[in-house]
């Protein structure tokens, strides 16, 4: 089916509808080779086995194919602001709070991998689930890595299925400091805190969301909150997918458990010059609802984006495609009250993290796997106005094209730049939509499913797919798109891309974390 644009203006009824638990197996190129996880308890993306890669040599670099540039850029649109003050870098997911800061140029033009980590062996463990234990490999969906540059360093923190959050010097990719343990996969992306306190928020498959300390010889665990035991309610299973918000003094979660945790850090300093916390949960509110439940056949209904927050409110999505919105400004001023103010239902898994523009105004990936009327309805990406709760959706695209086999949709946090909206799909198709019409501007196909989230940084856009290929075209101009190279770097890339002043920090399915830049770079 081809995607379809549509603006929506009447309201549509909610239709209750059935669901099919499906098994998606990537087929790509021909070859079934591995076995792409999303890190997900029960919940496999494609089909075979994972073999670690070996290193990729950084003598030479990747395979490139390079296309010349035929006319200068325009000068760069600014990025919007990252959430971090105390230095630059990028200390989150998508670097603030609404998810739209990507780093800071220039894209390197003639891409090559200055450095791997490791530089032998492959960052892989087992972990079992309920189709038993296997072995993970790689830097996990969303994975995007921290990028801390202050005091003349650049550093590098990144969490992965070896089991441990790893931070590295930019420049070489060797250790800085020893890595943080967990008891499995650290998955997802962590965060650094935006005020210049050397803490570190990180999650992991062992049930645990960790604040940890950065001033001592090791990181240093100072308080940990188990999703297990820690609701009295939890759904789907225990994981932390989501890069956490730091918002005042305010740590802001969601956990595969389903549930939202807004968390008091009291950060201090101690009498000995060392951070300390006295973490309090101040509220955990429920990521579904009774209606949600009634509409379906299970409660695989985890949090698993990274939530988003403009304005006073907390905005996240499940994998039952429920969006919410609550208003927790009560809270961060020191409160108890509480309240949702905005909900929406996709129909389908919405794993990707809600986007929010300048105006307030949410877009929103979805998958397509459970094949019902509301995920026909609504589409795939989608623009929704919170100022009209009764009647929210504005645009929305369709589609509905298998590129996993048995599913389609999206995994990917939409990127905004410049007025588009740019995504990527599991079938293999790569867009930009007007953020305004919801008209696609600018397609095309790179053959392959990609759940990578893509960026855009100084008009160049950044993609990477399930074949281990990274892509980059100038989307300076949308009628005149033009592809500057492709890099093989030999797995699955499904995480995110950190860019930052002429490099890109990128993990792969080959359990190898790269820095990759011109040939001679070095990080401003």
């Amino acid at each position: 089916m081809s995607p379809r644009s549509r603006a929506r203006h009447a309201a549509r009824p909610r239709i209750p509808f059935g669901a099919i638990a499906v098994a998606l197996i990537l087929a790509a190129g021909g070859v079934v080779a591995w076995r792409i996880q999303d890190g997900r308890a029960g919940r496999t993306l494609a089909g075979g086995t994972i073999s670690p890669r070996p290193t990729l040599s950084v003598a030479s670099g990747p395979a490139l194919t390079p296309t010349p540039s035929v006319e200068p850029s325009p000068p760069p649109v600014p990025s919007p602001e990252p959430i971090n003050t105390a230095y630059r870098g990028i200390s989150t997911f998508r670097g603030n709070a609404t998810r739209t800061y990507y780093g800071v140029g220039p894209v390197p033009r003639k891409p090559t991998v200055i450095w791997g980590y490791p530089v032998s062996g492959s960052l892989c463990s087992t972990s079992s689930d309920q189709h038993g234990e296997r072995l993970w490999c790689g830097t996990g969906w969303t994975g995007q890595p921290n990028v801390i540059a202050r005091d003349g360093r650049i550093e590098v923190r990144v969490g992965a299925y070896d089991g441990s959050y790893h931070f590295l010097d930019g420049r070489t990719g060797e250790p800085v400091r020893p890595d943080l343990v967990t008891g499995d996969l650290a998955k997802g992306s962590a965060t650094s805190d935006p005020d210049g306190y050397p803490l570190y928020y990180a999650g992991s498959r062992d049930n645990l969301f960790r604040v940890v300390a950065l001033d001592r010889a090791e990181p240093t665990v100072l308080w940990s909150v188990n999703a297990d035991t820690s609701v009295p309610g939890p759904l789907w299973n225990d994981d932390w997918d989501g890069a956490a918000l730091v918002i005042g003094d305010y740590l802001l979660e969601g956990s595969e458990n389903s549930w939202l945790y807004v968390i008091r850090l009291h950060r201090r300093h101690g009498t000995d010059g060392l951070v300390t916390v006295a973490p309090k949960i101040v509220a955990t509110i429920p990521g579904f609802d009774d209606r949600l439940l009634a509409e379906l056949p299970d409660t695989d209904v985890s949090i698993e984006s990274s939530v988003a927050y403009a304005d006073g409110v907390v905005y996240f999505a499940n994998s039952g495609g429920l969006v919410q919105g609550w208003d927790i400004s009560d809270l961060l001023d020191g409160g108890t009250r509480y309240r949702r103010v905005f909900r929406f239902w996709t129909g389908d898994d919405t794993d990707a993290s809600v986007v929010i523009d300048d105006e307030g105004s949410l877009y929103v990936g979805s998958e397509y796997q459970r094949f019902n009327s509301r995920g026909k309805e609504v589409g795939q990406l989608m623009k929704l106005d919170p100022r009209r709760p009764d009647d929210p959706l504005v645009w929305s695209v369709h589609v509905e094209d298998l590129g996993f086999e048995g599913a389609g949709g999206t995994w990917s946090t939409p990127a905004l730049y410049d007025g588009n909206v740019f995504e990527a799909f599991a079938d293999g198709q790569v867009m930009a939509v007007d953020a305004d019409s919801g008209e696609i501007v600018w397609q095309t196909r790179i053959g392959v499913p990609s759940i990578a989230s893509p960026v855009v940084v100084d008009g160049v856009l950044i993609q990477g797919d399930c074949t281990g290929a990274l892509h980059a075209w100038d989307v300076s101009h949308l009628r005149r798109v033009r592809p500057l190279w492709t890099m093989d770097l030999g797995a699955c890339v499904e995480s995110t891309p950190a860019v930052w002043h002429g490099w890109i920090y990128v993990g792969t399915r080959a359990g190898q974390i790269l820095g990759i830049a011109n040939p001679g770079k070095l990080p401003a």
